[in-house]
């Protein structure tokens, strides 16, 4: 099995949900596709890159996939959810409002640099939103090398302290 690191993020409603039930209903989602899945709490955080936005709402899943699983048939699933939750990314401007944004920020141990999907995610470690969502679920994990990477690039964000906790994890 191959473990799979996602970050989720809104900040723009959808048909009458808000950005939080937006990354709640992805959950529900995700948890058909993943095995093991767990969720971080849900943090706000400034928009990065185009700062003329409302807030994002953003959280951490990770589980894992089957080793027969194949990183862009998983990156068409993620992105079918996105869609159904009223993403259209011929329509939205890079980095701007979104209702829904899933990106894989890591996929086993793959490591990739097409244009189509690059991994491990190359902003992963100048995203505090991603970070500190991620280190939650990391907490109680082996990981350790893992980890203090991820310990040691938030400790060097200045914007670390822009992310705020919204809602406490669900313990189910």
């Amino acid at each position: 099995m191959k473990k799979v690191i996602l970050g989720l993020g809104s900040n723009r409603s959808y048909s009458g949900l808000s950005p939080v039930q937006l990354l709640d209903a992805a959950c529900e989602e995700l948890k058909k596709i993943l095995v093991n899945p767990e969720f971080s709490s849900i943090y706000t955080s400034k928009a990065m890159y185009v700062t003329d936005q409302e807030d994002f709402y953003n959280m951490v899943a990770t589980g894992f996939v089957y080793d027969n699983e194949n990183p862009y048939d998983f990156l068409e699933k993620i992105h079918k959810i996105e869609n159904k939750y009223g993403r259209d990314r011929t329509k939205e401007i890079r980095f701007g409002p979104r209702s829904l944004d899933l990106d894989i920020e890591s996929f086993g141990n793959l490591v990739s640099d097409d244009p189509v999907l690059t991994l491990p995610h190359p902003r992963v470690k100048e995203r505090a939103f991603v970070l500190i969502p991620l280190l939650e679920l990391f907490s109680n994990c082996a990981e350790d090398l893992q980890r203090r990477e991820f310990s040691e690039a938030l400790a060097e964000l200045e914007n670390k302290d822009e992310v705020q906790l919204f809602r406490k994890r669900n313990p189910s």
